[in-house]
């Protein structure tokens, strides 16, 4: 079958236009995989506890960017076990898988019946290493003998590699280390990095290879066996000793976040679910670095750090864990450029696109060690600096961020504005950078109404709204420093930046906001879900806001699952695209909270109860990066996009700031102030109970009841001096 490029004449593929793009196999979407994931290492099996050879191909140990095992597989040695179930616990400590045998037959008389065994898997990381404790149970009259045969490999391919992107050259793997009762598989890289993976098992195996490992296990009626699996990762430069068993309680005492967080319950079981997972993954996803705390963007393609997802999941949850946003906003001043570095996309005051480890980033194979092209980071960091201000009164630490705000906003002043009209434009400095540095950063997401693709430098509409509300949020922190007449300033600024915005963006025809400007000042006239990040931001007027809304839940736009990033009209729209017709819950989130802000509370009701339908109908009640923008359909769930990272943090974190905007709800720790704007509860919850909200130095535990016009709101609790007001 011949691709879309040669069908219509065009012979260059997707690779030579996008060199990132994420190739898929034919089964891909089909899987049902398992992930877990510690700080910098994360794993993801098939449903039978397998990372399999074909089929899914993202499955694997990998640590640093790096797949340390590519092949793991357990069987008996008469034949392959029946899965019972396999599921990955409330909080992501560990992957349960239960199988038992098949039917074992010798000269036509079945010797073992299936059922017989019980086979439990249990998988748990930590810091570069898998545990594996397999347990083999006997439920039959009789013992018997029987021999667990395990399987391994490690290919110590670039998670580039395993995305699709080709290599021509590649490092030397090394021959590997049999020690019984450890084997050891090395590679030697062409960034001159030694990376090994150890195998090592207890008991030891009657028989041991560089890819199979034997245990002969004679099983007495009603009784035992158990076999635990040890793979650790270690690169040459790292100091550490290799890691031995993990402590049964250890993965979970670590996912327990500060004692001091918010916590969320309603009278919806399934909406408990959808929380509760949310926060498992938020907790899964969150990794400590030198600098504090920083959620990963995503399994399996974005596991490491990205500065607009960090932003926008801490703002997401800002409300309820604040202490997230601190670790984003220490960890971007601690990364944030401070030279012009061409190949890196790189300029003082810019904030970080992404960090990124592995053979491929050392040797420069791709631009993303340290990358910065993304033009919407640098003004979120000043937007949640200054909403965690707010959020928190904590002016002793925006008064150690103020060098990277000032630096930002010296950006954003002069470098990000290239022609000096006022908006911030972007065209990637480095030949192997992103094309485009906004959150839809697809090589075909920013275009004309004809389909035509936009030509650089782009404006985007939703980046001068985060500028207009940076220089107000600056203001905000000026003031709060004393510094009376910068704040005027930057309040200036803002108001600059919305007369502009409204002048160039507003397009009378489609009701909305024009998607971008291209580098000849030509309005991309695209109806998108761009136009509710400047209602997020509060740029909008408020006559064009309600024409915004009005065309957002239009059946061009709204789905049923929810808000499309491109409306069904549009020349690009696809329903099955990364970014030109898909459903992306963060970016539902933001509207919501965009259609909040402008009292939009009934559209906000609907998006809360379309995301709540989507969390329902998938697995383990998880939202993934992204969904297909089919439209809903009676007795379906979502279509799912076959690559789409889950879990993904700020998919995760969505239903909080969905939430949120539900209840219009406000936490001013500077002011010890709570306040509700025009609350409301869908039908599905009658009541929501926030327990342990911190307001500056004061803790209150509420119950908001659900009435037909409005949320009657009960203070179970209140430590310390606090004001909840409630405007009707």
């Amino acid at each position: 079958m011949r691709s879309p490029a040669e069908r219509s004449g065009d012979a260059t593929g997707v690779d030579d236009i996008d060199p990132y793009y994420i190739r898929t196999g034919d089964s891909e979407s089909e899987s049902r995989d398992l992930a877990l994931k510690h700080n910098d290492t994360f794993a993801i099996f098939d449903r039978y506890g397998d990372m399999p050879v074909t089929g899914l191909r993202k499955a694997g140990l990998f640590h640093r960017g790096t797949r340390y095992l590519s092949r793991s597989w357990l069987r008996f040695d008469v034949g392959w076990p029946i899965l019972l179930s396999s599921a990955v616990s409330r909080d992501n400590a560990w992957i349960s898988v239960d199988q038992t045998n098949a039917d074992v037959s010798a000269g036509g008389v079945v010797v073992l019946p299936r059922g017989t065994l019980h086979l439990s898997r249990v998988f748990t990381l930590w810091d570069g290493t898998m545990q594996e404790q397999v347990t083999l149970r006997n439920f039959g009259p009789s013992a018997v003998t029987i021999t667990l045969v395990s399987g391994f490999d490690a290919d110590f391919v670039d998670i580039f590699e395993v995305r699709g992107t080709a290599r021509t050259r590649r490092g030397q793997r090394l021959d590997a280390i049999i020690e019984p009762p450890s084997v050891v598989l090395g590679y030697a890289g062409l960034d001159d990095v030694v990376r090994q993976t150890r195998l090592s098992w207890e008991p030891a195996p009657a028989r041991l290879t560089d890819g199979r490992a034997e245990h002969d296990c004679h099983v007495a009626a009603g009784g035992g066996v158990t076999v635990t699996t040890i793979v650790a990762c270690r690169a040459s430069a790292d100091r550490a000793r290799w890691q031995g068993p993990l402590p049964a309680a250890r993965p979970i005492a670590a996912r327990a976040r500060s004692h001091d967080r918010c916590e969320i319950s309603t009278s919806n079981p399934q909406f408990n679910e959808w929380l509760r997972r949310s926060d498992a993954d938020l907790t899964m996803m969150i990794t400590e670095t030198s600098h504090g705390p920083y959620p990963y963007a995503g399994v399996p393609w974005f596991s490491t750090p990205f500065g607009r997802d960090g932003l926008i999941t801490a703002l997401e949850c800002l409300w309820i864990d604040p202490a997230i946003a601190k670790g984003v906003l220490t960890y971007l001043a601690a990364t944030q450029a401070h030279r012009v570095d061409a190949a890196r996309d790189a300029q003082p005051g810019k904030i970080l696109h992404e960090c990124r480890d592995g053979e491929m980033a050392a040797l420069g194979e791709i631009p993303f060690g340290q990358y910065y092209g993304s033009h919407d980071a640098t003004p979120l960091f000043v937007m949640l600096a200054a909403a965690y201000y707010e959020r928190t009164g904590d002016l002793e630490h925006i008064r150690g961020l103020a060098p990277a705000i000032d630096a930002a906003l010296s950006w954003i002043a002069g470098a990000g504005d290239l022609d000096g009209d006022g908006f911030i434009e972007y065209a990637r400095q480095s030949a192997t950078g992103l094309v485009h540095q906004g959150w839809k950063d697809s090589h075909d997401a920013i275009f004309h109404d004809d389909g035509r693709l936009a030509e650089p430098p782009i404006a985007l509409c939703e980046i001068q709204a985060y500028v207009f509300a940076a220089w107000r949020g600056a203001a905000t922190i000026a003031d709060a420093l004393g510094d009376r007449a910068r704040a005027a300033d930057y309040r200036d600024r803002a108001e600059t930046v919305r007369v502009r915005f409204e002048e160039s963006f507003w397009h009378e025809q489609l009701g909305t906001y024009a998607l971008a400007l291209d580098g000849a000042k030509r309005r991309c006239a695209v109806r998108a879900s761009n136009a509710g990040h400047a209602l997020y931001a509060g740029i909008a007027s408020a006559e064009h806001a309600s024409a915004v809304a009005h065309q957002l839940f239009d059946e061009t736009s709204f789905s049923g699952w929810g808000v499309r990033t491109v409306a069904s009209s549009e020349a690009r729209y696809n329903p099955m695209s990364y970014h030109n017709g898909s459903i992306w819950p963060h970016d539902n989130a933001i509207v919501a909270a965009g259609l909040a802000r402008y009292g939009k509370r009934d559209y906000v009701l609907t998006l809360l109860g379309a995301m709540f339908d989507a969390s329902v109908n998938t697995d383990l009640h998880r939202l993934p990066e992204l969904f297909c923008g089919f439209r809903k359909r009676a007795g379906d769930g979502p279509t799912f996009y076959p690559v789409a990272c889950n879990p993904q943090a700020w998919a995760a974190a969505s239903v909080f700031l969905l939430l949120q905007s539900a209840l219009g709800l406000e936490v001013r720790g500077r002011d010890q102030l709570l306040q509700f704007n025009h609350a409301a509860l869908p039908p599905f919850l009658e009541h929501v109970q926030v327990r342990n909200l911190h307001v500056g130095t004061a803790r209150v535990d509420l119950l908001l009841d659900r009435h037909e016009h409005d949320v009657g709101i009960r203070v179970l609790r209140r430590e310390g001096p606090v004001e909840i007001v409630s405007v009707k």
